[in-house]
């Protein structure tokens, strides 16, 4: 994949684009570690599609509806260029740009790719496996006696980072499933849907049970009401139930402990959180403009005491366990506004497509593919407040699929109304990447991968 994948790039970028996606998700030296040894695999597929992507004309830039979150993330990495410039540290933040614009630059690049349905379907279902392969291996260990999520983490992360991604996946994965046309493929993905809500659950991290919660209330919100999505959402309900068990039941509902002389305290690992919190909130005020700088926050949180707690300090190094607070904390109010806002203005300008192509099995019609991708962002937005992951790539290319989507249907309604042809309305010429003349939103009934 990356040497064949690499000069393919070169000619058709957005292949290159699907195998950058799948490495920052399956990260092959994690994943079969001992076999895989270390090495740039991720780094040359960048490179080639990137070349490509120069080569073939830097894409469609006629982003209709996704143009403002594409925006705002460019403005999120270009914030913390500025925060670098002010920051008390500026090698850090070169090191925490250069990590962002591993993201940055491929996601948008990426976008500017996606010229028809199938390649929102191809991005999907790349998406879809890689998270979905990750879980069933994570699953594999823990039947095995291990629970390498729990103890060891995965990709260079611990079991509350990695967590989030894994219910990023969960509605992702339900929706695309409900949506498929081919059986099989419906029950792969309705498959990889059970191994990431059961892997979040024996993470034991409560933020992610939090976020797989509301995973479940934006699901009942968003499915179509039909007696068959009903009893299928009932089975979901019982078999996570019974996939939680009581460990799993008590972990999550001890947020207070009761000592042996009657008094209630608030447990450990949830006051440091609130008490981390609150230095982000202190350090924002400090500086609202541009925070303290890119990655500064475990640099300088030694330095505050904590509130109520003379002289009581966190060690040097500590992270804030919350994205937003401490995004706030490093790149001010405006660097926080511009991720958040990334996220926001996606599911927000996907929303109205949600009552749209309410029948099962019609493809990733523009219903089809809202309902997934917000559910699947509604349940990061609310899990990242619990941990600092501003790496985590998982939603960034989630909004990738949303904003594609939006892009083609928002550039077709557009140009139908001045009454131009859809050919047009996708941009460039008409390979085998390009939709035929029907209107998109009409003719968007899923295919086979591969089939024109």
């Amino acid at each position: 994949m990356t040497y064949g994948g690499s000069l393919v790039a070169l000619v058709r970028p957005y292949y290159g684009f699907l195998i950058y996606v799948c490495f920052s998700i399956i990260r092959p030296e994690s994943l079969w570690h001992w076999s895989v040894p270390a090495g740039n695999y991720s780094r040359i597929i960048a490179i080639s599609f990137l070349i490509g992507w120069a080569i073939n004309g830097f894409g469609n830039w006629r982003l209709g509806g996704a143009r403002r979150p594409a925006m705002m993330l460019a403005m999120y990495w270009f914030w913390a260029l500025l925060s670098t410039l002010f920051c008390q540290e500026p090698q850090v933040g070169l090191a925490f740009l250069e990590n962002m614009a591993k993201i940055v630059l491929p996601a948008i690049a990426g976008l500017t790719l996606i010229n028809s349905r199938r390649d929102v379907y191809a991005l999907a279902w790349t998406i879809a496996g890689s998270i979905g392969y990750v879980a069933y291996d994570l699953n594999n260990s823990y039947f095995s006696g291990f629970n390498r999520l729990e103890f060891a983490g995965f990709g260079g992360m611990d079991n509350n980072s990695w967590t989030i991604g894994l219910v990023t996946g969960v509605g992702f994965c339900f929706f695309l499933g409900l949506a498929e046309t081919v059986w099989w493929r419906r029950y792969l993905a309705w498959g990889f849907a059970a191994f990431l809500t059961h892997a979040v659950l024996f993470s034991f991290s409560r933020g992610g049970m939090l976020g797989l919660i509301v995973v479940g209330m934006a699901t009942a919100w968003l499915i179509p009401k039909s007696p068959k999505n009903i009893a299928l959402m009932t089975l979901g309900l019982v078999v996570g139930l019974a996939m939680a068990g009581p460990e799993v039941v008590k972990r999550f509902s001890t947020t207070t402990n009761t000592s042996l002389t009657g008094s209630s305290d608030i447990e450990a690992s949830a006051e440091s959180r609130i008490e981390l919190w609150g230095i982000c909130l202190r350090m924002t005020a400090e500086s609202p403009l541009f925070g303290k700088g890119p990655d500064h926050f475990p640099l300088l949180v030694h330095l505050y005491n904590v509130q109520g707690t003379a002289g009581m300090q966190y060690n040097q190094g500590k992270e804030a366990h919350t994205l937003w607070f401490q995004i706030a904390a490093e790149l001010g109010i405006p660097g926080v506004m511009f991720l958040f806002l990334y996220y926001a203005l996606t599911v927000t300008g996907l929303y109205r497509y949600t009552r749209l192509d309410r029948t099962d099995s019609q493809g990733l019609t523009p219903g089809a593919t809202a309902r997934m991708v917000t559910a699947a962002l509604v349940g990061f937005i609310v899990s990242a407040q619990f941990v600092t992951l501003e790496g985590l790539e998982i939603p960034y290319y989630v909004a990738i699929v949303g904003l594609g989507s939006l892009k083609l249907a928002t550039t077709t309604e557009a140009h139908e109304s001045d009454g131009e042809s859809d050919c047009e309305s996708t941009g460039g010429d008409s390979s085998d990447f390009h939709e035929p003349t029907t209107p998109w939103a009409e003719s968007f009934v899923g295919q086979p991968l591969g089939v024109s």
